[in-house]
């Protein structure tokens, strides 16, 4: 029953294009006590009919840019077959390190523009932001 929430979560994130593969590898490593390495290769299976149907979707509602798409594409497919053969090769340790390390990062980033946004509203606004 775990999984299969875990999985429709997942999966809602995705549809939604927010990296739905962070909450699964995060469930499946930290709730289900599965392997980091396994978790990652589940993602990426998991990644692939999660993805074609967001691609029709997007498609049938004309949202993809064809021009950045193809390149972005392409270039990801390189970049996740060497990031297939260097994960393979870490070990489960480092690998949950590292990983750890990414979301963290995410994490900030994301903090940061929406407080960037929230004082940029604020003083677009004409309103004083008090401390």
């Amino acid at each position: 029953m775990l999984e299969i929430l875990v999985g429709i979560i997942s999966g809602i994130v995705s549809g939604g294009g927010m990296g739905g593969g962070t909450i699964l590898i995060l469930s499946l490593s930290m709730f289900m006590g599965v392997e980091q390495h396994i978790a990652q290769a589940t993602n990426l299976v998991f990644f692939i009919p999660t993805s074609i149907v967001a691609i029709i979707v997007n498609v049938k509602n004309k949202l993809i840019d064809y021009k950045v798409a193809i390149p972005v594409a392409i270039s990801g497919v390189i970049g996740a077959v060497i990031g297939a053969i260097y994960a393979s090769k870490i070990d489960v340790k480092n690998l949950k390190k590292y990983f750890g390390i990414f979301l963290a990062i995410i994490a900030v980033m994301e903090i940061y523009s929406l407080l960037k946004k929230y004082i940029f509203d604020k003083n677009s606004n004409n309103k004083i932001i008090k401390k």
